[in-house]
């Protein structure tokens, strides 16, 4: 077991926890890694146009259905659940496809990647430079207190936070207000923390060109004497956000904090193939953050090649989050609660932190064994 303190800790990138944490070994330190043959690995590292073409077209496909839907909905009462439904395609697909091409793994193509990235990347209103350099440090420091900047909520949680994400009133303005720094060429004190001087142009030239749109919205608005423009375009990322929140929230919560083995800190969650398509297979959450260089299409076949090291996934989506939940209601009382979850006979011991040398250096020897 790891201990944890049980005073409130600072989870600021700016606080004395980043200064710890790189003192305890854990910043930009070895993770565990499950064995996989190379020659697999490779077979499943292997990158292709078709797939990602395919799911977006069918994604634009079903937005462009939905919106037309919404359209004709307007001024009845259908118009709630069909602008409804257009959010969430809006808005959820967004944050996987944003997640997915950052990672420049969705397509084979490069240009492919950066267009779709920059796209969802407004969608979901989060400034394309920094948040690929949010999410690099997220993998590197993964949910180590003081260095990464996407933990979704702290111990004890903050509920009031966790509500207003239901519909992005939280990081939403966050995020805008960032831009609004941008376009003045000034970054916020995290974001120095992650975001090297020599991207700071393509920054801040990223968020003009958003504040743009959102004029070019408002304008839009007034000159028409109507909201829908904005229905359709910025607004969705907070009417339609809900479901980020959700899967979100699946990911890391209630797992555990500052420890090497995402085995332990992530979760890996069966899903239907609707929300395998929304989520674009991120579900395989554990996989992922193992071997990010694993293309989405090819997550589920390497779930099968290593599931018999990692504990057991969770059977739904819903079966996830009621586990959250209940950590979460626990670390209100106790923050220093923790979900332990058992590993099959077959898998290797959890790697908990640095001086924990054994663990890695066995999965290292097997896999260079095995790829032999």
């Amino acid at each position: 077991m790891v201990p944890t303190a049980t005073r409130k800790r600072d989870y600021r990138l700016t606080g004395p926890e980043n200064a710890l944490a790189r003192q305890k070994g854990l910043a930009a330190a070895e993770w565990y890694v499950c064995p996989v043959p190379r020659p697999k690995l490779k077979q499943l590292m292997k990158r292709k146009d078709g797939p990602a073409i395919r799911d977006t077209l069918l994604w634009f496909g079903a937005l462009a259905a939905a919106g037309y839907a919404a359209y004709l909905s307007w001024g009845t009462w259908w118009a709630i659940p069909a602008f409804a439904v257009y959010g969430v395609l809006y808005a959820s697909p967004a944050d996987s496809r944003w997640h997915e091409c950052g990672h420049g793994t969705a397509f084979k193509t490069p240009w492919m990647n950066e267009a779709v990235y920059q796209i969802a990347s407004f969608m979901i209103l989060r400034p394309a430079t920094p948040w690929r350099w949010s999410h690099a440090r997220h993998h590197t420091d993964t949910i180590i207190v003081g260095r990464d900047p996407e933990i979704v909520a702290p111990r004890p949680p903050v509920w009031r936070v966790i509500l207003m994400e239901s519909f992005k009133l939280y990081g939403g303005p966050r995020d805008l207000k960032r831009m609004l720094l941008h376009c003045f060429g000034k970054l916020d004190a995290e974001e120095r923390e992650y975001i090297p001087a020599s991207e700071i142009p393509k920054t801040c030239w990223e968020s003009r060109v958003y504040v743009l749109i959102f004029a070019a919205v408002v304008i839009a608005c007034l000159y028409g004497g109507t909201v829908l423009p904005a229905l359709f375009i910025v607004l969705p990322s907070f009417y339609g956000s809900f479901l980020v929140l959700l899967t979100g929230m699946s990911q890391h919560l209630g797992l555990y904090e500052d420890v090497l083995d995402h085995r332990l800190n992530t979760r890996t969650t069966y899903m239907n193939p609707i929300l395998r398509f929304l989520y674009w297979n991120m579900n395989y959450h554990t996989e992922h953050h193992m071997f990010p260089m694993v293309p989405y299409h090819a997550l589920p076949k390497l779930h099968e090649e290593i599931r018999h090291d990692c504990p057991a996934p969770s059977p739904s989506l819903a079966a996830a989050l009621r586990e959250v939940f209940q950590a979460l209601a626990r670390q209100r009382k106790d923050p220093t609660y923790t979900i332990v979850r058992p590993l099959p006979e077959t898998a290797r011991p959890y790697r908990y932190g640095p001086a924990e040398e054994t663990g890695a250096a066995q999965a290292r020897q097997t896999n260079e064994s095995l790829a032999k």
